[in-house]
């Protein structure tokens, strides 16, 4: 499949994989070394793609990046720096290119991540993990994959949080 867009996944997860609770969980978990980080990359990124449910968890939309995002529910208004989109993910990326954004940074949550990984389109996948044991939750990916990956970086970005870098390889 030819690539419309480079596509970063950027995720904070526990050491049991998880990226929240539920649902509603607001993603205060996470250390302020994360939120730096996830603030830098979503910026260079200028476009973050995310799932309703993901969204709803901010209190406001993410300042400075235009924040496009995934609803199942129809004709929902776009606004300022939303844009709302119901489709498949390559149309999404069209028209994120056609607006004239290089990349895009994917933020979750599960079903999003889960259909851009099925369609192919995740290059990069950017995992801080947190020092926190959720035991159930939500998982990184709602849906059975085997994909391979290639480790680029690993960064220790305080105490006792690691930020891992991987390149997806979808031979």
């Amino acid at each position: 499949m030819t690539q419309i867009i480079p596509v970063t996944m950027m995720m904070a997860i526990t050491i049991d994989g998880k990226i929240a609770k539920n649902n509603t969980h607001f993603p205060n978990w996470t250390s302020k070394e994360d939120k730096k980080i996830f603030a830098k990359i979503s910026k260079q990124h200028k476009v973050i793609i995310m799932g309703e449910k993901t969204f709803l968890t901010f209190s406001t939309p993410l300042k400075d990046r235009l924040n496009f995002i995934f609803s199942f529910k129809k004709n929902k208004i776009s606004h300022n720096n939303v844009v709302y989109f119901s489709g498949n993910p390559i149309d999404a990326l069209k028209k994120i290119k056609n607006m004239g954004y290089k990349s895009a940074l994917l933020g979750g949550g599960a079903v999003i991540n889960s259909l851009f990984l099925k369609y192919k389109l995740i290059n990069e996948i950017i995992l801080t993990i947190e020092p926190k044991i959720f035991g159930k939750g939500i998982s990184l990916f709602n849906e059975e994959n085997e994909i391979d990956l290639k480790l680029k970086k690993i960064l220790k970005i305080n105490k006792n949080s690691i930020l891992i870098k991987y390149n997806v390889n979808y031979d």
